[in-house]
C-alpha cells in the first residue's frame, strides 16, 4: 500500500463515517459548514502526520521518506486525502 492510496482511503472513510455512522452523523449535522471543513482537514492532517511518523519510526514499512522530499510528498498525500474526502461527501450527501 502506498501513502497516496492510504490517504485516499482515509479521506473516503472519514467522509462515510461522518455521513452515516449514527453517533457521528447526528453530531456532525449540528456543526456549522465552516467548522465541518476544519474538522475534516484537521483529521486528515492527523492521518497524514501519522503516516509520516509511523514511517519515520519504522513502525510500518516506510510509506514516505523522512527527509524534505518525504515532507513534500506528505503535502501531496494530504491534498489527495482532502480531495477524496470532499468528493465522497459530495457523492453521498443526501
Amino acid at each position: 500500500m502506498t501513502a497516496e492510496s492510504l490517504a485516499l482511503y482515509a479521506g473516503a472513510v472519514l467522509s462515510l463515517l461522518f455521513g452515516y455512522f449514527p453517533g457521528l452523523k447526528g453530531w456532525f449535522e449540528g456543526v456549522g459548514t465552516e467548522y465541518k471543513r476544519l474538522i475534516m482537514a484537521g483529521l486528515l492532517l492527523a492521518v497524514s502526520g501519522a503516516i509520516f511518523g509511523l514511517s519515520c519510526w519504522k513502525v510500518v514499512d516506510p510509506l514516505v521518506t523522512c527527509d524534505q522530499v518525504g515532507l513534500v510528498g506528505l503535502v501531496k498525500v494530504f491534498v489527495l486525502a482532502l480531495i477524496a474526502n470532499q468528493a465522497m461527501f459530495t457523492l453521498t450527501k443526501g
